[in-house]
């Protein structure tokens, strides 16, 4: 049975309470040092789709809140393309703490926070899985047995894989970064039009 918005906002409280004190992340001391926060993520979690990052950036852990950057205006304007608001889905990372010097998370620090993600997808059962970037993509494929169809991000951007949740079918949609659409106007296309396979779950 479902869990009550209330109990999945409780539940959502307990994670960002073991955030704040997750010393034994080689990121604590260096979050600690700069006063950032930790970004557990953000939105409806009564939420059908859940979009997936890798880790927040300087922006990000100075607010708490995923996205809030360049790339979290593109993603906002992506979500806008489908007839939502941020409100309306759910945002996180994988890896909750910034790497320094907006490094990627090292296979280390993605294997220490992934159990926080996978509390968070639990708690909101989303039926749709949109990933951000190859980490994350790897990562969520892996966790839902998906690994025999696992390819290089070009190669899976925008295409529909079916899994099994301990609450019931997924569908997991593996999308570029908003990063990399900063970078190459013609990957924003790509993305607004990968964007557009959501609209079905709306």
């Amino acid at each position: 049975m479902p869990l009550s918005k209330d109990e999945r906002y409780e539940k959502m409280k307990e994670i960002r309470d073991e955030l704040l004190n997750f010393t034994e992340s080689p990121l604590h001391k260096y979050r600690t040092e700069n006063k950032y926060f930790p970004v557990v993520g953000e939105g409806s979690h009564l939420a059908s789709i859940m979009f997936i990052g890798e880790a927040p950036g300087k922006n990000e852990a100075e607010t708490a809140r995923p996205f809030c950057g360049r790339s979290g205006k593109l993603l906002d304007e992506m979500i806008a393309s489908i007839g939502l608001k941020r409100e309306d889905v759910y945002i996180t990372n994988i890896v909750k703490d910034r790497p320094q010097d907006n490094r990627d998370p090292s296979p280390e620090e993605i294997r220490l926070y992934a159990p926080f993600l996978d509390r968070q997808i639990e708690i909101i059962e989303p039926k749709v899985i949109a990933t951000l970037g190859r980490f994350s993509m790897d990562y969520v494929m892996n966790m839902f047995n998906l690994w025999d169809v696992l390819d290089s991000i070009s190669n899976m951007h925008g295409r529909e894989f079916t899994a099994t949740a301990s609450y019931g079918d997924i569908v997991i949609v593996p999308l570029y970064h908003p990063a990399v659409a900063l970078y190459n106007g013609s990957n924003k296309e790509t993305l607004l039009n990968d964007f557009q396979i959501l609209k079905k779950y709306v």
